[in-house]
């Protein structure tokens, strides 16, 4: 699932371009992708991670992550998960700052809630899908973890 997170998304004054970019890499691995899109209003963020997590087993949002005044984000999305995974953020940050040093403003979280991986990139589509790129080969061993299958490799 793709959660979009914007104003003017959300208002339809902007195109959702990270989201129409993310969606195709996640099918070009092959999962289903649904998608959703929600204002910069936390109690909403919270309101569609929740909803999506029944349904989904991987959720990944696109905006709300960096220093404005309405990047909520990160506080709507740890708000609602059980389990942060600080490594998967890490490793998105450090690919980031391999390219640039404005990814250090990036302020993404990630983690589990229920058996579902949630994962928090920027709204640019180039840091989208980097920061996607950055951990695409962890989410299959991830979601595999999650749904209870703990053999290791």
């Amino acid at each position: 699932m793709v959660l979009t997170v914007s104003d003017g998304v959300s208002a339809g004054t902007r195109e959702d371009t990270s989201g129409d970019q993310l969606e195709e890499m996640l099918t070009d691995l092959g999962m289903s992708v649904s998608r959703a899109l929600v204002p910069d209003e936390a109690e909403q963020i919270s309101t569609a991670l929740r909803s999506a997590a029944a349904n989904a087993r991987f959720i990944v949002t696109t905006g709300g992550t960096g220093f404005g005044l309405r990047d909520v984000t990160p506080e709507a999305t740890m708000a609602v998960l059980d389990r942060e995974a600080s490594g998967l953020t890490h490793a998105m940050l450090a690919a980031g700052l391999a390219k640039t040093p404005m990814a250090a403003l990036s302020r993404a979280r990630a983690g589990s809630l229920g058996s579902t991986l949630v994962v928090n990139v920027p709204g640019s589509p180039k840091g989208a899908t980097e920061s996607l790129e950055a951990i695409m080969d962890l989410i299959p061993h991830a979601l595999q973890l999650l749904s209870g299958d703990n053999r290791h490799h």
